[in-house]
């Protein structure tokens, strides 16, 4: 296939999966469930879930196998400034409410689900096999089963945050932080079992020399960078908005050095923008975010198409059945429960510990993301696959209905749920008529 052959099918596929994740987006919010719902069922649908069974071969003549590498590098990008705006619209400043709640909801949130995923990778023994061999002695599947039971997805809880206007609460802003830290933790885990068990050929680093290069580039990106963009976006001469490349090139570059570690661009995209100076209103500038999220957002259901081509629904067979009741039971016992205790012990009323553990288990976006690697690195075949695909579709459906049978405040009464006591001012809340995925970045939310 030459050049021109190349990009003519690339853009042709791109249109196609940004229409239809159009589509089903909207479906997903007259059905008050987080509008990327819609994109994730619109990457199964273009599929051999659906689009493959059809006849003809529409699927092959539309995504021939020769695209999907460039639709990939296209997904890559794509992730990067979505999850930079998701950082950016944490208002940290909720924290000085909770200081000990975000450490405990993300140890509790992620010990917890882990202990019950590396127990379930022995429960599951006699309905699978991993392609590394059994159970007994394949770490690099243990670990890779533990951390994908105790990843939450921090974009689509951002969009579930933002959407009911409750970014700028207490149990929104635990959940949203103290997801980034389990997802930080759980890439260096990932990166981990990839380098127990994975087979891809990928050179990797050991994890000794990935954990001194990861506390060399934090420390790198908190005392360096931040306050020499900080020095830089103050500039007496500063034009707004006329800074946009030196932020994006920001965000490129350190999704890159994560990557280059090992621990994928999305972690290094969500440090980037944890470490965006913020304005007396303790917002970034918008002219600044807004842009990058706008961008993200549109091009994101590439990322989802490009995993449901290895989701087969129709394929699932009764032992596969088994295996989705396992590992969702497993799920949702371990993410609640885990967030509901360290919720508790960091002091936050049942109600709100509660509100905590559901929001933790949202897993879409991000569990996919771990779920490819997974994949591409051997260490879980395509049938395992799309039964964690399916757990991830549960619990990120389930995370809005929950919410409401706990009464969670909609965006009318949500500032209500901040302290009185508390120095934030009145949060907006995004029109969901014009925000791409609930509302974006650089308004004043949190992320998809």
């Amino acid at each position: 296939m030459s050049t021109d052959e190349l990009v003519t099918h690339v853009v042709a596929g791109t249109a196609v999966i940004v229409a239809l994740s159009h589509l089903l987006r909207s479906a997903a919010r007259k059905m008050r469930q987080p509008a990327v719902i819609g994109q994730i069922l619109a990457g199964l649908a273009l599929g051999p879930s659906l689009l493959g069974r059809l006849p003809g071969g529409f699927m092959d003549t539309l995504f021939p196998a020769q695209v999907l590498p460039y639709l990939s590098v296209v997904a890559q990008i794509a992730l990067v400034p979505f999850l930079f705006a998701v950082a950016c619209e944490l208002d940290l400043r909720v924290l000085r409410e909770r200081r000990r709640a975000v450490p405990a909801v993300a140890v509790c949130g992620f010990v917890l689900p882990m202990l019950l995923g590396g127990g379930a990778a022995f429960a599951i023994a006699p309905l699978y096999t991993p392609p590394g061999g059994t159970v007994g002695g394949n770490a690099g599947f243990i670990l890779f089963m533990a951390v994908a039971m105790a990843v939450t997805a921090v974009p689509v809880l951002a969009s579930i945050i933002r959407e009911r206007g409750v970014a700028s609460t207490v149990a929104g802003v635990v959940s949203m932080t103290a997801a980034g830290v389990i997802d930080a933790v759980g890439w260096l885990v990932l990166a981990a079992a990839v380098m127990a068990g994975g087979s891809s050929g990928q050179e990797h680093l050991s994890l000794p020399a990935t954990t001194v290069l990861f506390v060399a580039y934090m420390a790198a990106m908190l005392f360096a960078v931040r306050p020499a963009l900080h020095r830089w976006l103050a500039r007496p001469d500063a034009v707004p908005g006329g800074d946009l490349p030196v932020v994006a090139a920001l965000a490129m570059a350190s999704a890159w050095a994560t990557s280059a570690l090992g621990l994928h661009v999305i972690f290094g995209a969500f440090v980037a923008g944890l470490i965006m100076p913020r304005g007396a209103n303790g917002e970034p500038d918008a002219t600044l975010v807004r842009p990058l999220q706008d961008s993200g957002t549109l091009l994101l259901p590439v990322f989802f198409m490009v995993s449901g081509l290895s989701v087969d629904i129709g394929a699932l067979t009764g032992r596969d059945l088994a295996l989705l009741g396992i590992c969702t039971a497993v799920a949702v016992v371990g993410k609640i429960g885990g967030g509901y205790l360290g919720a508790r012990i960091g002091g936050m009323p049942s109600r709100e510990a509660a509100v905590v553990g559901v929001m933790l288990n949202t897993r879409g976006l991000t569990e996919l993301i771990a779920l490819n690697i997974g994949l591409q690195s051997g260490l879980i075949d395509q049938s395992l696959y799309t039964v964690l695909v399916l757990v991830a579709l549960i619990t990120t459906v389930s995370t809005g209905p929950i919410l409401t049978l706990l009464r969670f405040p909609g965006p009318a009464t949500a500032t209500a749920t901040v302290p009185a006591e508390s120095p934030l001012p009145a949060h907006t809340t995004p029109d969901p008529a014009t925000d791409p995925v609930a509302a974006p970045p650089g308004t004043s939310d949190a992320k998809a």
